[in-house]
Order: C-alpha cells, then sequence, then structure tokens
C-alpha cells in the first residue's frame, strides 16, 4: 500500500474553519459551520452518520471542482477525507510491471485524482491516462463518471465501497449496480431523490446516499497507451488508435487542456485549507493567479438530443451517435459550439448589457466566460455566487432561444 503523495498531512494549517471558497476551485462560498476532515474510515462513517442522526445538512466535499455554492452560510456539516492510501498491490513490484495482465487497485476516496493518475502511469498502470488533469478526487470520479480524450471511468472501475445512509452499513457495489452513464451514476442520482427518513425532503442533497468510502479499479499493466481521439492523436503527431508510452500520452492531455485553461489553478494550494491535499510543485503554488481557472470546469453537460431535433436546429454543430433516456437512437452535440454559435463568446460577460449601470456593469464583469473556451464560466476575482448564476441563466437562455435546447449544468449547485 502507498500514500499518494507520502508528505500529506492530515491536520491544516488553518485555524477555525473555512469557508466553500477556500476549498472550492471556483473560489465562491459562504462560511461553514463545521468543518471535518476524517483521518480513518471509521471517523469518516462517524461523521456522515451524526450529522445525519442531527438531521443537518451534510456535504462530503472532494477537491472541490465540481461545486458552486451560495455566498450564505452553510448551516450544517462539510466533511472531506483525508485517507490517501493506493494499494496496488504485487503490481508494484518491478517482475510484474508490463506483463499484459490485469491489475486491480484499491484507492481511498480521498485521493487526489490526477495523484492516482500520475501514480498509475509512474508504475505502467494503463487505462485512465487520458483523465490526466482532471481536478477533484477518486470519491468524486466515480460519482459524476468523469471521461475525457476517450476514456471514461465507468471502463476502469470494478467495485466501489460504500457508506449506505438510509441503511447505516457498508456494503460494496459492483459496475452493474453503479448504472453509469454520460456524467452520471446511480450514486449522483440519489442525491436528488429517494427515501430519507426525518426529512421534509425526498432528496439527499447535496451529498448521494450513498457516501464512496473506496473505489477498486481494474488496470492493464502495460506501459503503453491506445490514443483513443483525433485531438490526442494530433498532439502527439500520430493516428487514432496507435500505441504510445503511458507518460507521452499524459504529458500530452495535460498540455491539451492546459491550452485550453481547463486545469485547476495550482496557486489554489497556498491557501491553508488546500494544504497537504495534492502533490504539487512549491513554484507553481507562489505563482500568478490565473482567473480563466478558476471556474467549475466544464459548466454545462454536452447536450443529447432526438435525431429529428438535430435535423431541424443542428445543422453545422459537431454531432455524435448517442443514447437517449429513453433508449432510443440519438445525437450528442458540444455545449461549447451551441455557446459560441448563440452568441456568446469568449470572455462574455454581463457587464455590456448594463453599461448604463456602473456599479452593476462592474460587479457583472466579474464573473465571465474563460477568454480561452466557452465551456468553462469564471470568477474573475470577487464574484459571487448569483454573479455566476445569472450568467449561466441568460447563456442557458440564449442556447435554447437558438437552438430549442435546454443546458443542463453539470456542476452541484448549492443554494
Amino acid at each position: 500500500m502507498t500514500d499518494v503523495p507520502a508528505d500529506r498531512t492530515v491536520t491544516t494549517q488553518a485555524s477555525g474553519t473555512p469557508r466553500f471558497s477556500d476549498i472550492t476551485t471556483i473560489r465562491i462560498g459562504g462560511a461553514i459551520k463545521n468543518f471535518v476532515q476524517p483521518a480513518s474510515e471509521e471517523e469518516f462513517i462517524d461523521v456522515v452518520r451524526n450529522a445525519d442522526d442531527r438531521h443537518e445538512r451534510l456535504c462530503v466535499i472532494g477537491g472541490g471542482s465540481n461545486m458552486l455554492v451560495s455566498d450564505e452560510d452553510f448551516d450544517g456539516t462539510v466533511v472531506r477525507d483525508a485517507r490517501h492510501v493506493v494499494d496496488a498491490g504485487e503490481a508494484l513490484n518491478e517482475g510484474a510491471r508490463h506483463n499484459g495482465e490485469d491489475v486491480s487497485v484499491t484507492v481511498q476516496a480521498g485521493v487526489n485524482w490526477d495523484d492516482f493518475v500520475a501514480f498509475s502511469v509512474a508504475h505502467g498502470l494503463e487505462g485512465i491516462e487520458g483523465l490526466s488533469g482532471i481536478p477533484g478526487t477518486v470519491g468524486a470520479s466515480v460519482v459524476q463518471n468523469i471521461g475525457a480524450y476517450g476514456q471514461e471511468v465507468a471502463s476502469s472501475v470494478r467495485a466501489v465501497r460504500v457508506w449506505d445512509r438510509l441503511e447505516q452499513r457498508v456494503i460494496a457495489l459492483d459496475a452493474r449496480d453503479l448504472a453509469f452513464g454520460y456524467r452520471t451514476s446511480s450514486l449522483k442520482t440519489t442525491m436528488y431523490a429517494g427515501t430519507v427518513p426525518h426529512r421534509e425532503t425526498t432528496e439527499w442533497f447535496p451529498s448521494p446516499r450513498y457516501i464512496v468510502l473506496a473505489v477498486t479499479y481494474v488496470l492493464h499493466s502495460d506501459d503503453h497507451g491506445t490514443v483513443g481521439v483525433g485531438q490526442l492523436a494530433r498532439a502527439l503527431g500520430v493516428d487514432v488508435g496507435a500505441r504510445m508510452e503511458l507518460a507521452q500520452i499524459r504529458d500530452a492531455v495535460l498540455s491539451v487542456r492546459a491550452g485550453k485553461d481547463m486545469l485547476e489553478d495550482p496557486t489554489r494550494y497556498a491557501n491553508p485549507w488546500m494544504k497537504g491535499t495534492k502533490q504539487i510543485d512549491s513554484a507553481a503554488i507562489a505563482g500568478e493567479p490565473n482567473h480563466n481557472r478558476w471556474s467549475c470546469g466544464s459548466f454545462f453537460i454536452n447536450p443529447v438530443v432526438t435525431v429529428a431535433h438535430a435535423q431541424r436546429f443542428l445543422e453545422g454543430a459537431p454531432q455524435y451517435p448517442a443514447t437517449l433516456p429513453d433508449g432510443s437512437v440519438g445525437v450528442k452535440t458540444s455545449a461549447a459550439w451551441l455557446i459560441d454559435h448563440a452568441g456568446f463568446h469568449r470572455g462574455f460577460s454581463l457587464a455590456s448589457e448594463l453599461a448604463n449601470f456602473p456599479e452593476a456593469s462592474e460587479q457583472a464583469a466579474r464573473a465571465s466566460l474563460s477568454t480561452v473556451h466557452t465551456l468553462a464560466l469564471t470568477n474573475r476575482g470577487g464574484a459571487r455566487f448569483d454573479d455566476i448564476a445569472h450568467l449561466a441563466a441568460r447563456i442557458q437562455k440564449g442556447v435554447e432561444d437558438a437552438y430549442g435546447i435546454h443546458l443542463v449544468p453539470e456542476p452541484v449547485i448549492v443554494r
């Protein structure tokens, strides 16, 4: 078993409790009443169970990369898993490397996702190298079914160990139980529906019924991987389907993501509340902030529509075969393309629409689309929850008016 990285600390150097703006990548959100970082599975479960017993709002947070939280105080418990162990068994032995066999790797939920990808690449374990640079934690990876550059977490997951908040017991879910779909899973859907004892609502929100404790992945013992998509192939100068060294693929993915500013801003780790949560170079922490990366990543999910809708509205738009929720054939298109072609170009903010109201215009300018990618809504410094929410709503309306498609936000939005 390996701790990733070895120099992590469980106890933060900050005093008091953080704000969500301290622990989310978009750097927005109010004060937290009770913030806990459990260092063992037993403590983690106790924190969750005690919050539920008190009928408190509970938010289990990973890297804070897929959340937009209100500026109001959060009157409940926020828990961040401080366990960082990766167990790859004999796969770490030199004699077992690159032998072409499948390897089971069990990873605690609190491990930083990109640290785990780096670990896998360094040890010749193929299967998640295309997911390099995605912010967040291992626990969040299966809830969201993260994916990029021809790979999805779903294709590598064997089982997930979870705490069932309803039945109050630890259970194991296999890949079939997880019902993975595009940017979703059965874990995610339980956040919004289900039997919730002693509550006026039927939602477990803002955390799922099932809280991830550990994930077992099946990776391939090989120091080469397959280049799965054209964008990555072009970056590497090879054809789609080519086999390349894992390290080369990872470097190319990170380079492509950096070119879109779709990586997290490393300066966030200068915040004492982020200390010890990721392996990162001290020079990067001390650099200049990049506000294009003060975001939730991709803010909207790429929509899937009927074939008839695509034929009527999406001439010239990217179109890919997809499956609709009812199982019928559909078409997936690009949310970024829709946003841009609906008139919301890179760097767009609501400031121009409020030019006659200088104070409102100045505030509105603090939230804008990234200057390099239309799918990221960014905090330019001092943005509030409402600034991002109003910008998102304006974009949704514009796209719906132009293309008859309602864009669905990807982040968890906590009001």
